[in-house]
């Protein structure tokens, strides 16, 4: 007996979770920490600068995403800028409040993410005690070289639906699960937001943050997510 018909219901049936979870989220619930400003087309989150160094861990991975849930909840919580309170798919029904609509995450290698562009910036006071905003890549520097990152591409992916439990039909928003909400590579589809880098570029960009710019661990700064004008819905 063929397994393709049974494949692609599967596939359907993940396709139907994914769009009903796109749909029943709901901001409203979220705690405080997350504001929409709808008005301007941007999503507030209040976070910390993390921790370079976790102490259950004996070395500082290069960072891979921008924000998560903190440890032990953020399963990539030792190679982030950021951390947070607020679940991911709190995250996820602001964007869809700005009118948005996810697209695909990619991953793996030849995996491309899908979505409508976004503005990542952080929000931080400033020397004179005024808030100043810069753009994520200015928080980011390459390891060897200490240029800092190139500009990119952020979309609002969504994120994959999975089942925890193969024998039971309950599923999670995979983003909740991980604490992932921004990925800069593809090593996972349990985040939001993803870039227009694939996995080629992960073995060659491998990323600091920049002291120069980024405020010491611990700091309350704002994760500033913004609908991108011409960038899709």
């Amino acid at each position: 007996m063929s397994m393709r018909p049974t494949v692609c219901l599967l596939v359907a049936c993940f396709v139907l979770l994914a769009a009903a979870w796109s749909q029943g989220l709901h901001a409203d619930d979220a705690p405080t920490g997350l504001v929409v400003d709808k008005s301007n087309g941007a999503v507030t989150i209040s976070c910390k600068v993390a921790p370079r160094k976790l102490p259950n861990l004996s070395e500082v991975y290069p960072i891979e995403v921008i924000g998560t849930l903190a440890a032990p909840a953020g399963k990539k919580a030792h190679e982030t800028v950021v951390t947070f309170d607020v679940k991911p798919s709190q995250v996820h029904a602001a964007l869809v409040e700005l009118g948005l609509a996810p697209g695909k995450p990619a991953l793996g290698e030849a995996a491309v993410a899908t979505g409508p562009e976004l503005r990542i910036s952080l929000e931080m006071t400033g020397p004179d005690g005024k808030p100043r905003r810069q753009p994520i890549e200015k928080m980011l520097v390459d390891r060897k070289t200490g240029k800092p990152m190139p500009m990119l591409k952020w979309y609002f992916t969504g994120s994959s639906i999975k089942r925890p439990d193969p024998d039971k039909p309950e599923t999670v928003y995979g983003a909740d699960a991980s604490g992932t909400l921004i990925a800069i590579f593809p090593v996972t589809d349990e985040t939001v937001i993803q870039t227009n880098l694939t996995m080629k570029e992960e073995p060659l960009l491998k990323l600091e943050t920049n002291k120069k710019t980024l405020p010491p661990e611990g700091t309350a700064v704002k994760l500033i997510i913004e609908a991108r004008p011409g960038g899709g819905k």
